[in-house]
């Protein structure tokens, strides 16, 4: 055998370096650190924490779960009812780690896996934006990463703490809730209601006249007339078990005091029946979004007025329904992923 030229081993020397590297490369690929949860203070609970909220009665626990760990984006979920739960974002664990999105479920007090007091007191607009304000203290949300999600109910508290503590705030996402009560109320009565079969509607009707609320016959009828065309739009037997969960977990005392017990708008008692900020829109500076739907029971047009009001707005609308994470995932979520990485990367316009 010839002796190898310089040049000739040098270059043998240089593609074998190459092909160690490509091997090295396959087999050790640069971790992310977005399921990392080592050394919190939450892994050994895998991501739970149980918060300490002061109240004017006391002091009790309220029920949060971190999904992920991404230190520039945190998302603090605000889910609907009064008394839902976190259950209505069930699919979030779908759509959001693959964009190493951090999120973090949270039951307000009264709800399904927090601690119930059950007391009407601090079942107002008040207490529960103090509650947020305390939850977000401590988990360390702030200015620099803290994006605020409210869905319904909880887009009303989302609105009602941009109103005090923006300042707080990275973004602000309200879905699914516009900023009137009277305004939902009316688009539910002139619109929506004259959609039903009439026949339906009035049945329906006669039952609420009679605060006959109870009968199951009037569940049948919004479930499967009203609901199943408004609020998710699958047949019942196809709603995900999220969804039905949520049904099953929800407080009717705290939702029947402040939402009330009618589907169609906030109406007799309810406590947010008057609620509206509609004027105080253009205070809230900070970029925000308005994720509604075109079947609604939020009237689509309104929410898109909503994001021209604020200074700093945009508005997405799918075509599903009030749970429209649901029923078009792919047009919410593209929405609400592209609004986070656009804030994060200071290109919101």
């Amino acid at each position: 055998m010839k002796h190898l030229t310089a040049p000739v081993l040098i270059m043998l020397l240089l593609m074998i370096s190459c092909t160690n590297n490509q091997k090295e490369n396959l087999t050790s690929p640069e971790k992310s650190s977005y399921l990392d949860y080592s050394g919190s203070d939450d892994q050994i609970t895998g991501g739970i924490k149980m918060i300490p909220v002061e109240t004017a009665i006391g002091t009790f626990n309220v029920y949060t779960k971190r999904m992920g760990n991404n230190p520039k984006i945190r998302v603090l979920l605000l889910h609907g009812g009064p008394g839902g739960t976190h259950e209505e974002f069930g699919n979030f664990d779908g759509f959001l780690p693959k964009e190493e999105i951090e999120y973090i479920y949270y039951d307000q007090l009264d709800s399904y896996y927090s601690d119930k007091p059950n007391d009407s007191t601090l079942w107002t607009t008040e207490h529960f934006v103090e509650e947020v304000e305390q939850v977000r203290k401590a988990l360390q949300l702030n200015k620099d990463n803290f994006y605020l999600l409210g869905q319904s109910w909880g887009g009303i508290l989302a609105m009602e703490y941009a109103l005090k503590y923006q300042e707080n705030l990275k973004g602000l996402i309200v879905s699914n809730m516009v900023a009137s009560a009277p305004s939902y109320t009316k688009y539910a009565n002139e619109v929506l209601g004259p959609q039903m079969d009439p026949d339906v509607l009035k049945e329906i009707m006669d039952m609420e006249a009679n605060h006959d609320f109870d009968n199951p016959r009037y569940s049948e009828l919004l479930m499967n007339h009203y609901y199943t065309e408004h609020i998710l739009r699958m047949p019942l037997e196809k709603w995900p078990k999220s969804v039905n969960l949520l049904f099953e977990h929800l407080n009717p005392n705290i939702y029947v005091y402040m939402q009330g017990h009618s589907e169609f708008g906030m109406t007799g008692n309810a406590t947010l029946k008057d609620w509206d900020v509609s004027g105080r829109l253009s205070e809230i500076k900070v970029p925000t979004l308005m994720l509604g739907a075109k079947y609604d029971t939020m009237d689509p047009t309104y929410m898109e007025w909503m994001a021209s009001e604020v200074q700093n707005g945009r508005s997405v609308t799918t075509n599903g329904s009030h749970l429209s994470q649901f029923d078009d995932p792919e047009t919410y979520f593209s929405g609400l992923i592209k609004f986070i990485k656009d804030v994060d990367a200071g290109e919101f316009k």
